[in-house]
């Protein structure tokens, strides 16, 4: 993948030259609204909520608004006096423990590959922030809006995610949710065990989106003039479903679990034998 971006990344007096590319790639399918009666391309025009228009570009201006139906304009000098400039650097400002810091705050991942001369102190970073099990925390710079960024060890890479910041998470305290006291032990205990009974390593290539597979087949089916239906993988939940015990309910699942029982001791054995790290 092509780089999206080219600078430096520094902790202390330390400066490694990197690039920064995707490490994930879209993969939806995307379609044009057409015309019913000819399959022609529909195109957007833009109207004032008067119902004047087509507007062209120069005609229109971007506004705050700050009561309704209030706004204060801002020009493109005005983008021009906040906007923080190009910044070719990525200062690591802290080094934080992983453990401290929520996962509401990661967003979207990239690869930090180390450019010509970069690739002994890329390697030191790298191995210093793995064993040590940190995240640094600085920021970057991006098509003139600033980002604050966590930087992590990942195999042989090193990984810079972009962050939300704090501003930008909705706290639990604005919703609702049960007490802890709801939770009647019997119920617990079954419901771990088949925690326990249902335990595997994380296998990423067994989930597969099964919407865009039926979606695909059924427009590889059309190209070729044929009719498919589609295949449905969920079933409707009844009136009944919502009433069940849910005691009665984790009896059944643990019960179907026991038929599988080689799967689950295998994977409590793995996560027993792995070696835990001292505090």
């Amino acid at each position: 993948m092509a780089s999206v971006w080219k600078g430096s990344l520094s902790f202390g007096l330390v400066n490694i030259p990197v690039e920064l590319r995707p490490a994930v790639r879209e993969d939806h399918v995307s379609f044009r609204l057409l015309y019913k009666k000819d399959l022609s391309p529909v195109k957007y025009e833009r109207f004032s909520a008067k119902g004047e228009g087509p507007l062209a570009w120069d005609d229109i201006v971007k506004g705050f608004e700050f009561e309704k139906g209030q706004y204060v304009v801002l020009t493109d000098q005005d983008f021009k006096a906040a906007a923080l400039g190009k910044s070719a650097s990525i200062e690591i400002l802290d080094f934080v423990e992983q453990g401290e810091i929520d996962p509401r705050y990661f967003e979207t991942p990239y690869y930090l590959t180390p450019t010509k001369g970069g690739e002994k102190p890329y390697a030191l970073l790298r191995a210093a922030i793995s064993n040590t099990n940190v995240v640094g925390i600085g920021k970057i710079v991006m098509r003139n809006t600033q980002h604050l960024v966590g930087i992590k060890a990942s195999g042989d890479a090193l990984m810079l995610e972009i962050m939300r910041f704090a501003n930008e998470l909705v706290e639990t305290s604005e919703l609702h949710f049960p007490k802890r006291t709801d939770v009647r032990p019997q119920e617990l205990h079954m419901a771990e065990q088949l925690v326990h009974n249902l335990a595997a390593d994380f296998d990423p290539d067994k989930y597969t989106d099964e919407y865009r597979a039926n979606l695909m087949k059924i427009i590889r089916a059309k190209m070729s003039g044929k009719k498919v239906k589609g295949v449905r993988t969920t079933t409707a939940v009844t009136d009944d479903d919502k009433v069940l015990d849910l005691m009665a309910r984790l009896r059944e699942s643990l019960a179907e679990g026991k038929k599988k029982p080689a799967r689950a001791a295998r994977a409590r054995r793995k996560t027993a034998a792995r070696p835990k790290k001292s505090a």
